[in-house]
């Protein structure tokens, strides 16, 4: 477990901590599917939502395993292609919403000193796409943007053990919605915070989780809270 005093940095999870995914995923899916039926490369009813929903947070890979069993990896590899392509296009037309209280509880954590970072397992153009067009980039740190598209890692905790390098980072938070989030947090030390908003989780979800937050504005209260904890 890591200590709760106010660390050094804090590491987002993107899609469903930071970002409201669903808003800007799920259109894109279905166009997705419209696009790989008239390129003749697949048959029937669209999958449920609920494939690519309860996918999110693992490796993409992993994803189109599950929503496309019956396919090679030629397909799942053309439909990844359209996924992101289609959700870029989104970003840029500004469509997709981040959660309540996101932008000015990131500005209030940089106030307090804290050093932003995000470790998702998206593709870096997504990661970073999201960032940029919900106007967030100002507030993380240069070069602070960790995704397991750019860096080709197996795992989350893998990543986040990359970035802690990278950036000397001795004390930090990890901040997400998915047990990958958990894991990456305690196996490197760090105190986990649980997002308890998104409403993708399976149940026990965020079992290991240090706390679990029911808004992401109740991050500032548990910075705040923390200083009084932190060494003068």
């Amino acid at each position: 477990m890591g200590t709760k005093s106010l660390p050094e940095a804090m590491i987002f999870d993107v899609d469903g901590t930071l970002f409201r995914t669903e808003t800007l995923l799920l259109p894109a899916y279905h166009t997705t599917f419209d696009r790989l039926r008239s390129e003749g490369l697949f048959r029937g009813e669209t999958p449920p939502e609920h494939y690519i929903i309860n996918g999110l947070g693992m490796l993409l890979e992993h994803i189109w395993e599950r929503v496309l069993p019956d396919y090679g990896r030629d397909v799942r590899r053309r439909a990844d292609e359209l996924l992101l392509k289609l959700q870029l296009d989104g970003l840029k037309r500004g469509e997709g919403e981040l959660y309540e209280g996101v932008q000015e509880t990131l500005q209030g954590l940089r106030e307090r000193g804290v050093r932003l970072f995000t470790a998702s397992n998206g593709l870096e153009a997504y990661v970073k796409g999201v960032i940029r067009h919900q106007g967030l980039e100002p507030l993380f740190e240069p070069d602070g943007l960790y995704s397991a598209g750019e860096f080709r890692t197996r795992s989350k905790v893998d990543l986040v053990k990359l970035l802690l390098e990278k950036h000397n980072i001795r004390s930090a938070w990890m901040v997400g919605d998915r047990s990958s989030d958990v894991e990456a947090g305690r196996e490197n030390g760090l105190y986990v915070v649980g997002c308890d908003y998104a409403g993708f989780r399976k149940p026990r979800e965020l079992e290991g989780a240090d706390v679990r937050i029911a808004s992401f504005s109740e991050l500032l209260s548990l910075a705040d809270e923390s200083m009084k904890q932190s060494p003068a």
